[in-house]
């Protein structure tokens, strides 16, 4: 009996011990791919604290870390680094890396957000099986969104945000069938949106803001169960898209939206925030979106909304933020927005009868009025024939519009001698239909301009000299950038975390801070998605007689280096596809056609090089060096710029004249050079590069 005992406790210690080893071996292949995956990433600071004995299973989360296990595998996998991590290095492979991540099979969770990561996303991501939620989120992943993710059927949550994905949106993402989070915002994506978004009966978020989409959105009254709608920034439109009741939030602003608002925007009883801002809005403003019981933030900015308000309209008690501006409204204005302190309300360039001086003359608003013209609601949206041929044309001459753009420019830069044209602002101009060539003249569209120009940054600022010294770190050197003809230039951090450029400009001549505000005036307008634009300033005086003694601007921080880096530099290697080339050199053109228009006077003769663009984390192209009037000044140059006055001379409209062309035969150097992927080093280069582009064209 003893002995029959003994062999039982003895097999039962066998089998226990053969179940411990069996699942060490598990955890160990797992920890082993974790490990992987760390080398991979180069070594991320978020890791540093795994090694071959980490318990990752068992091991504390925090904010860039959660490995999440059930039943001796990992089932959840968060990482996420450094906001604005620049690219992993040359040698890193996202399919390997891929390929490894593969080695975690039962993973349903994978977060991988601000890694570096850089390449085409490899389909074998769908070998994940069982994937519910996938965030790869600001990194430098580019070309379509592989069709293979259509296999995922337990894919919950898709976000793509803030990459350099290209192409459309497929046609498959409809196939997905418990998708309820869809979120591709920053990306170079195109086109129209598809109809199968109709598809996904369980949708609850759908953000594609920061594209360039075109075309009218596709009907979504379907989708009974989504909350947050987000298409801000494309060139959706002309018609008020068909959703569902249920939004808690709507956001369309900067599109080409420009029909009137349908009636039942007026029963989204749940909806807490309407952006409708930076559009073509025509009709009466529905005054009852004041009063809609949930309602918080109520953009309406930068339309041509019309109508009568009233002191005695009622107003939703929640309501935070309220912006009127910019549209074409009369009468008084409703008491219930004046009577919170804690309620912010703007409402400045209408024709309200509110005695502040920011308002235009009531006739104004009512000749404006009468030229508005309002389509019809439509229940059903079919193109017609004549629909389709006008869409057909248009994508024609839009082709045709860009190939001329490179020809043209190619044209301006044999001589800048050669070039008689009258209309010199043309390659700027055909470069985007965003501005009408009679903005110059008439003032009041010069705001809204800019505010289509501005793009996501903070308002313009006055900087403290302790802000500054403590963002430099006191100016230390390991904060210098460098030095060029326009001061010192230092790397900043705020204490938001967020990066900045500092110039520090010494003053040659005694002024006073009132001396320069016409410059900073100035100054605080240049901003607009294709400038590397200013944030603020800073005056250091002498405490004698309170002189200028340095002026200290504050620029958006543009960390991905050069556009010639990308094409024959140190990121050559990765060179741009021709995609991202024809959106850099758009991007130029259009930062050249706000400098010269989109502000009075304008800014010419900016010597532009191909070194003076930079690109961001979504390779969108930045000049970042251009004429400013304060710079040029104190370095004892003459600036050119534009009058508003109806009497020029001819000196004067000659001088404008030619000093576009300077800017053109700049843009026509960086052109080329996007055209033939090398660096150009002498006029005899340019000459030879000429000829044989303009050989190849014709």
């Amino acid at each position: 009996m003893a002995k029959a005992f003994q062999c039982s406790a003895i097999l039962l210690c066998v089998v226990l011990v053969l179940l411990i080893s069996g699942s060490e071996q598990l955890q160990s292949s797992q920890g082993e791919t974790l490990l992987r995956i760390q080398r991979l990433l180069n070594y991320p600071s978020a890791l540093s604290s795994w090694n071959s004995t980490t318990d990752f299973c068992n091991t504390e989360p925090n904010a860039s870390v959660t490995v999440v296990c059930y039943e001796n595998s990992i089932t959840q996998l968060h990482i996420i680094g450094n906001k604005g991590t620049p690219l992993l290095p040359r040698n890193f492979s996202i399919d390997s890396f891929v390929t490894t991540l593969v080695g975690l099979p039962n993973l349903k969770v994978l977060t991988l957000v601000s890694l570096g990561l850089w390449g085409p996303l490899p389909g074998k991501i769908a070998r994940l099986s069982s994937l519910e939620i996938l965030n790869v989120s600001s990194n430098f992943l580019y070309d379509a969104v592989p069709q293979e993710i259509s296999s995922l059927a337990a894919l919950q949550s898709l976000v793509l945000d803030d990459n350099m994905f290209a192409d459309e949106v497929p046609n498959w993402i409809g196939s997905l069938p418990v998708l309820s989070v869809l979120s591709l915002k920053k990306n170079m994506l195109n086109g129209s949106l598809p109809d199968s978004l109709s598809n996904l009966d369980n949708l609850r978020v759908l953000v594609l803001s920061h594209n360039y989409f075109r075309g009218e959105v596709p009907d979504l009254s379907s989708l009974t169960n989504l909350q947050v709608l987000d298409l801000e920034d494309n060139a959706l439109g002309p018609q008020f898209p068909l959703l569902g009741n249920k939004l808690i939030s709507l956001v369309l602003s900067k599109n080409k939206f420009r029909d009137g608002l349908p009636a039942e925007v007026t029963s989204y009883y749940q909806l807490q925030r309407l952006d409708l801002s930076s559009n073509k809005f025509v009709g009466p403003f529905p005054q009852s979106l004041l009063s809609l019981p949930s309602v918080t933030y109520l953009n309406v900015a930068d339309n041509k909304f019309t109508g009568m308000l009233f002191e005695n309209q009622s107003c939703s008690a929640d309501l935070e933020f309220v912006d009127l501006s910019s549209n074409l409204m009369t009468g008084q204005l409703p008491n219930c927005l004046l009577q919170d302190s804690k309620r912010k309300v703007l409402y400045a360039a209408n024709c309200l009868a509110t005695g502040d001086e920011n308002q235009h003359p009531i006739s104004l608003c009512r000749n404006e009025a009468l030229a508005v013209g309002i389509l019809p609601q439509r229940k059903k949206r079919k193109a017609s024939k004549e629909t389709i041929a006008f869409g057909v044309i248009g994508g024609i001459v839009g082709g045709i519009a860009l190939v001329g753009l490179i020809y043209l420019a190619v044209r301006k830069v044999k001589s800048r001698k050669t070039i008689k044209r009258p209309n010199t602002r043309l390659i700027a101009e055909n470069a985007s239909t965003g501005y009408p060539s009679n903005l110059l003249p008439d003032a009041r569209y010069i705001s809204q301009t800019m505010k289509l120009g501005a793009l996501g940054l903070p308002p313009y600022r006055t900087f403290s000299l302790e802000e500054v010294e403590e963002a430099t770190n006191n100016f230390d050197t390991s904060a210098f950038m460098g030095e060029g003809s326009q001061g010192q230039m230092y790397r900043g951090r705020l204490k938001d975390g967020s990066f900045v450029a500092i110039r520090c400009l010494k003053m040659k001549r005694s002024h006073s801070t009132q001396n320069f505000m016409h410059h900073i005036e100035l100054i605080s307008k240049l901003r607009h998605r294709h400038l590397v634009s200013a944030l603020g300033h800073c005056f250091e005086c002498y405490l004698d007689d309170s002189s200028v003694s340095r002026i200290f601007l504050v620029f958006e921080y543009v960390p991905n280096g050069t556009l010639r880096s990308w094409i024959s530099g140190g990121h050559a290697w990765q060179k741009l596809q021709w995609t991202h080339r024809i959106a850099a050199a758009i991007g130029v053109a259009k930062g050249i056609q706000f400098l010269h228009t989109g502000i009075v006077p304008g800014v010419y003769s900016n010597n532009l090089k191909i070194t003076d663009v930079l690109l961001d984390q979504n390779l969108i192209a930045k000049i970042s060096s251009y004429n400013l009037p304060l710079l040029a000044e104190n370095k004892g140059m003459v600036v050119h710029g534009t009058s508003s006055g109806a009497s020029k001379d001819l000196s004067t409209s000659a001088r404008i004249n030619q000093d576009q062309k300077v800017d053109v035969y700049d843009f026509g150097l960086i052109l080329l050079e996007i055209i033939v992927g090398r660096s150009l080093t002498s006029k005899n280069e340019v000459r030879v590069l000429k000829d044989q582009v303009t050989d190849i064209s014709l």
